[in-house]
């Protein structure tokens, strides 16, 4: 089998090949399906053996001390004969994987060969193709919980074992510093407990990340920020615990925990930081600092480890292995969620290359798994579907009956892009008679009608999907609810107009389509508006037909979202790129007059900036990068198509060109970017008003619909998505 090992006097890391353990009782054999990378301890120790000699003598002053109390014992030659002996010698690395049972050993009788679990222990749940591992050092796991989520059992049990020992009660507020993997892992596990988290990390995207996961607040400890937010959470007291969770030589950690704790506070050490406590903050504020020793009780005790001695649950209620079966149940329950953490998964045979990209910097990451041959498949994802349309004809399109003159609208929501982007320009639309708006609240519902001069406002949906004057629905709501909206008003017979997402998951958008099917009412438009910009469909024009196969490329420079956004909410609304991705994808399918066959999509750490790359059945190629982290001043939108000698230049909609045998450039600056909402409703209320086909067809929504579902799987996965279409 395959192991990954580490000269610690050479610093040299390879992949070699080693006996396959044998299965002793007490322990059950175990396959790696994924092994997780500790980002702080592995890489420290890698760090450490790429040092010259003097440099690993000051990294480790207590190896040089037992080396001095050996050389006054048995002397110098027989020292360094063992030391040297020592170090040079490979040196297994890894602590937490999960794995399918591939053999038991006597005694055991709580898992069986095929049963899948989570491991841990630095000798036993090592980055390695096979590992006997004994009965406290693994867990079954959870029904339902990805094999790449359970990986992270064990550093999940060292956040764990940490906030334990910071006793956290509801309605506390707590501090961590250091917002690495298990400082990210705390955040979560506190806000999960009722604590408000405030986070320190200067890395302004790991601050970004503990926020979407539930942190209050976050800045750079060197800021007033951390101070401001600690002061406004805590009426000026200070919090209740601090967590250190950094590393490094800096003495900012504990310092900083002394100035922001209250009065008897409680200071608990996960990372391996500097520790010169400055005794007089300290003292006057008598704050109680507390260590936090790796995965729980039984750590480091071989009678537990080893031989499989558990502590009566009566006297010590977690221990090691407790802590991670909680762990595992926690995150399948969705109160941990550790897949945006998940930075890069690395295939197995890549592992010393995986290291050095880390160990230089030219590899930024959270957490980062590797994935084992005999599991690869696991890292295909389910092929995302492609439902087909269904309807009552046969699969024609169902004509709309022609509506009466006006057109009467309901809106259902009257937000932020509702009241500045759709209803401008519905409201002096000739032929349209804007009937009657829907809110969740009374009071945004009376200032739609007020502006807009809606007939009607009401908080009662059913009213206006009963009303049979109403010719088309507007869902213009928040993105969680869009599918289950659009279902009853197609349902209860109305054309529909939705924002995009149509849906955030496959079992929304079935949803949908049942309803077609059931209702024989396939009158629906989404929001996808950029394929009728005035601008790019000149462009289109001028570039005129293609023969052979293109490359498209689309810049989204998204910039960052405000603090409070609830486009940050991606457990209740779905990501960010979920939301409106279909836009981009859309535009490319539109371009390129097809839709994708299948997906592969990459992310930097947390999954804010990605790219995804959408392969077309003439074998064309989409790459849409979406980005969080560009100059604000830069344009949002630039895209390019290139095929047959020719290329198409759109610049954000202010400028297009089109270089072939002759170059086109648009004539003139356009007063406003205008990304099509004006011809989007215009098409709308035309086939609405003549009963004729909508503006895109159904299959074309649905296609792209599940194109931007399956960027979040392949994110998930790790490796390309196809898009199966049904029959």
């Amino acid at each position: 089998m395959k192991q990954v090992v580490q000269n610690y006097k050479s610093g040299e890391l390879a992949v070699l090949d080693v006996p396959v353990p044998g299965c002793k009782p007490g322990g059950v054999l175990v396959r790696s399906a994924y092994s997780l990378i500790s980002t702080g301890t592995e890489l420290m120790k890698v760090s450490e053996a790429g040092m010259s000699m003097l440099g690993k003598a000051r990294s480790r002053p207590d190896q040089v001390a037992k080396v001095m109390q050996s050389v006054a014992t048995n002397g110098v030659p027989a020292t360094y004969r063992k030391v040297m002996g020592k170090l040079d010698s490979y040196t297994p690395l890894g602590y937490s994987l999960c794995g399918v049972v591939e053999q038991v050993g006597t005694g055991i009788d709580d898992v069986k060969a095929g049963d899948l679990v989570a491991c841990a222990g630095n000798e036993h749940a090592l980055h390695a193709e096979l590992n006997w591992v004994p009965k406290n050092l693994y867990t079954p796991v959870p029904d339902g919980l990805a094999p790449r989520h359970a990986a992270f059992g064990t550093v999940g049990s060292i956040a764990l074992q940490g906030v334990r020992q910071g006793e956290p009660q509801l309605g506390e507020v707590a501090l961590v510093i250091g917002l690495g993997l298990i400082g990210q892992l705390v955040v979560q596990l506190l806000a999960a407990s009722g604590v408000r988290v405030i986070g320190a990390d200067p890395d302004p995207v790991r601050c970004e990340l503990a926020e979407r996961l539930g942190a209050a607040a976050c800045g750079d400890p060197s800021s007033a920020a951390v101070e401001t937010a600690v002061a406004e959470l805590t009426g000026g007291h200070g919090v209740d615990q601090v967590y250190l969770a950094a590393g490094g030589g800096s003495n900012q950690p504990v310092e900083l925990a002394a100035r922001l704790c209250r009065d008897r506070g409680r200071v608990v050490d996960i990372g391996k930081c500097r520790l010169d406590l400055p005794w007089n903050a300290y003292y006057e504020k008598e704050l109680d600092v507390r260590f936090s020793r790796s995965y729980g009780p039984g750590r480091y005790d071989p009678e537990y480890e080893l031989e499989g001695r558990d502590y009566p649950i009566g006297y010590v209620r977690w221990t090691e292995r407790r802590n991670l079966a909680c762990f595992l149940d926690l995150v399948a329950r969705g109160s941990v969620d550790v897949d945006p953490l998940v930075s890069h998964i690395a295939d197995f045979d890549d592992a010393v290359e995986t290291y050095r990209r880390l160990k230089d910097g030219d590899l930024k990451a959270v957490a980062v798994l590797f994935r084992y041959p005999e599991h690869a498949a696991e890292a295909e994802p389910v092929a995302v579907a492609v439902p087909a349309v269904k309807r009552h004809s046969g699969g024609v399109s169902t004509p709309g009956r022609a509506a009466r003159t006006p057109v009467r609208l309901a809106f259902v929501g009257a937000g932020n892009y509702a009241t500045s982007m759709l209803l401008p320009h519905l409201a002096q639309r000739d032929g349209v008679e804007l009937s009657t708006v829907v809110t969740t609240t009374a009071l945004s519902a009376a200032n739609a009608q007020r502006k807009f001069g809606f007939a009607g406002a009401t908080t009662d949906l059913d009213a206006v999907l009963g009303d049979k004057s109403i010719d088309a629905v507007f869902v213009v709501t928040r993105h969680s609810s869009h599918a289950e909206l659009t279902r009853k008003a197609l349902l209860a017979g109305k054309s529909v107009f939705v924002e995009k997402p149509l849906a955030l998951t496959e079992d929304e958008l079935a949803g949908v389509l049942a309803a077609v099917e059931e209702s024989g009412n396939d009158r629906l438009q989404v929001g996808f508006n950029r394929r009728f910009a005035p601008l790019l469909q000149e462009a289109r024009q001028q570039f005129g037909t293609r023969t052979g196969p293109a490359s498209l490329r689309y810049l989204v420079n998204a910039g960052r979202l405000a603090h409070g956004s609830w486009y940050l909410q991606q457990g209740a609304e779905g990501s960010r790129f979920a939301g409106e991705g279909g836009h981009f994808i859309d535009t490319a399918s539109w371009l390129l007059d097809a839709d994708p066959v299948s997906v592969y999509a990459v992310a930097t750490s947390g999954n804010e900036d990605l790219q995804a790359v959408l392969r077309y059945p003439d074998g064309s190629t989409a790459t849409i990068s979406y980005v969080t982290t560009g100059a604000p001043g830069f344009p949002k939108e630039t895209l390019d198509l290139v095929a047959d000698g020719k290329v198409l230049r759109l610049d954000d909609f202010v400028r297009a060109s089109v270089y072939a045998r002759k170059r086109w450039v648009s004539s003139r600056l356009p007063k406003a970017r205008d990304k099509g909402q004006s011809a989007e409703l215009a098409a709308f209320i035309k086939a609405v008003r003549t009963g004729g086909p909508m503006p895109v067809p159904l299959e074309s929504l649905v296609a792209t619909t599940a194109a931007t579902l399956a960027v979040q799987a392949g994110l998930s996965g790790g490796a390309p998505v196809t898009l199966a279409r049904a029959l």
